[in-house]
């Protein structure tokens, strides 16, 4: 076989110059420390040129979202995707899940936001509340949040012994480990977003009267205590990256951006599986003859 030529990857058509997955991968030895929130790797175009290349891919993107549905609807494929986004409060997430996911079709995605854990939830093991809302076969599952709080709160809040996070840790190797065996396809997103973009999209929320409903006085609580999450970030990154459950950090200061590399991620993923038209379990010559007869009926 010949060499993969460069070109031959989704983003090559709607301006990137490298696949996402390769520039924002966070890999061995990545330090959350030295990456730019306000970059922009592997897209040397403007804001403008952006959003032009969001919109141009969504048809792409809703595509193989549903080449993906209709491939384990029409057997027992078992192939799925689980997109986990996790970061720090007005980076995005939201966003993402209105101008990325709003652009396939809403039957084929499970959504689900993880709040704190209720009594009930209290009384499980941190995964137990998780494995609930874990995709179906074809579908697309998104975390707004996920297994990764109990690790990130758990130990900046001290909510948790040290030898216990050492404990999830190890369960959310062996967890996603499984999953992954199991045919779901994991792509893990940090939207990083320096502490000055958190400072004026907080302000905003603050000046703007039709934004209050979306701020949270705790988020001040949390903003101060931004050196110690990005620690514990930093350490769930390395101690949970793998090739069957990658971290990306995405820059998130340019909300455009983190839109389109997220989307990208996505594409890139869906590519990769490469879904295929279930074959017509029916003779389609016949059935089109029966409509034909069919055709003056009513």
């Amino acid at each position: 076989m010949g060499k993969k030529k460069t070109e031959d990857f989704p983003g090559a058509a709607y301006g990137f110059t490298h696949p996402v997955s390769s520039v924002l991968r966070a890999g061995r030895g990545f330090s959350l420390q030295d990456a730019d929130p306000g970059a922009k790797p592997g897209f040397p175009g403007s804001k403008s040129d952006g959003r032009k290349a969001l919109a141009a891919a969504d048809g792409r993107l809703d595509e193989l979202q549903e080449r993906l549905y209709a491939q384990a609807r029409g057997g027992d494929d078992p192939t799925r995707v689980l997109l986990v986004l996790q970061a720090m409060d007005t980076a995005g997430k939201g966003g993402i899940v209105r101008h990325v996911i709003g652009s396939v079709d809403p039957q084929g995605v499970q959504l689900h936001a993880f709040k704190a854990p209720t009594p009930a939830e209290k009384r499980h093991d941190f995964l137990w509340r998780i494995e609930r809302r874990l995709p179906g076969a074809g579908m697309i599952g998104v975390f707004d949040r996920s297994h990764y709080e109990d690790v990130l709160i758990g130990s900046v809040r001290s909510l948790a012994t040290p030898e216990e996070i050492e404990r999830r840790f190890e369960a959310i190797r062996g967890f996603e480990q499984r999953l992954a065996d199991e045919g779901t396809h994991i792509i893990k997103v940090m939207l990083n977003i320096s502490p000055e973009e958190q400072y004026q999209r907080l302000a905003e929320r603050l000046d703007r009267a039709d934004k209050h409903w979306k701020f949270n006085p705790g988020d001040i609580d949390e903003r101060e205590l931004w050196d110690d999450y990005m620690q514990a970030y930093q350490r769930a990154i390395r101690a949970t990256d793998a090739d069957h459950a990658p971290w990306y950090v995405v820059p998130a200061n340019r909300k455009w951006y983190a839109r389109l590399a997220v989307q990208h991620l996505l594409l890139e993923t869906l590519a990769g599986i490469d879904p295929q038209w279930p074959a017509a379990d029916f003779d389609v010559e016949a059935q089109r003859e029966r409509l034909k007869k069919a055709r003056d009926i009513g």
